[in-house]
């Protein structure tokens, strides 16, 4: 038991730290083609300088033509280099809104696998059951810290369900129901059993967990999927 319990806590603990290194690459990735993108990206003064070098090199234009259009030159380079700049920052914001869909995505990769994992577990053990208290007198069922009200034939079903588990038996439909209704189960049809059952688990109400806690063993029968010893009658 001892070794199963290390076993599961290195698997997890391995687990984790796949996942954190997961989203560290994908964080690293990211940043690396954030800055080959940034460094690859034209100065935003780029332009003015150009202008700035026609204007020294034709020093010599002194007509109005000439310097109304170097004039529109160095106007047109200034907006492009505000464009440019709101370019880098929407990049910029894209980035880091493409590093949070990446790593929400992954946790929540993570937290799926972890669920079905979780979910394969509890069916193949059944039902975690901490204590289970049945008043008969106030109809009352007390799962763990769940409180259930169920009808009359929903407690006779689930009290004759807790007393052959603790006897260790399994019943069939028709001796579930002769057991209630003090008839020899031979009398009594499979059927009768079967809806008897099925309206337990619908008063529970959660199927998963009506599902797990009452179990049909195939052409053998039901029986509650719990330890013994936490069954409690009063």
């Amino acid at each position: 038991m001892q070794a199963n319990t290390t076993s599961a806590i290195e698997a997890r603990q391995t687990g984790n730290r796949i996942v954190i290194g997961g989203i560290a690459a994908i964080v690293v990735i990211l940043f690396t083609a954030a800055v080959l993108l940034f460094l690859n990206l034209p100065d935003a003064n780029a332009f003015n300088a150009r202008v700035e070098a026609l204007f020294v090199e034709n020093a010599s234009l002194t007509g109005q033509a000439e310097i109304k259009l170097l004039e529109i030159l160095a106007q047109s380079g200034t907006a492009f280099s505000a464009t440019l700049d709101s370019y880098r920052f929407v990049i910029f914001v894209l980035l880091i809104f493409a590093t949070a869909l990446l790593v929400a995505a992954v946790a929540f990769l993570v937290m799926l696998i972890a669920m079905n994992r979780r979910m394969g577990q509890i069916e193949r053990k059944g039902i975690e059951v901490n204590s289970l208290l049945i008043s008969r007198d106030q109809n009352m069922v007390y799962l763990n810290n769940f409180e259930f009200k169920l009808t009359d034939a929903a407690i006779e079903t689930l009290s004759v369900l807790a007393e052959a588990r603790m006897d260790d038996e399994v019943l069939t439909g028709a001796e579930i129901e002769g057991v209630i209704s003090g008839r020899p189960s031979s009398d009594c049809e499979e059927a009768a059993g079967a809806t008897r059952i099925k309206r337990l688990r619908d008063t529970l109400g959660n199927q998963m967990m009506s599902e797990l806690l009452v179990r049909n063993i195939a052409r053998r029968g039901y029986m509650l999927s719990i330890d013994k010893d936490v069954i409690r009658m009063v």
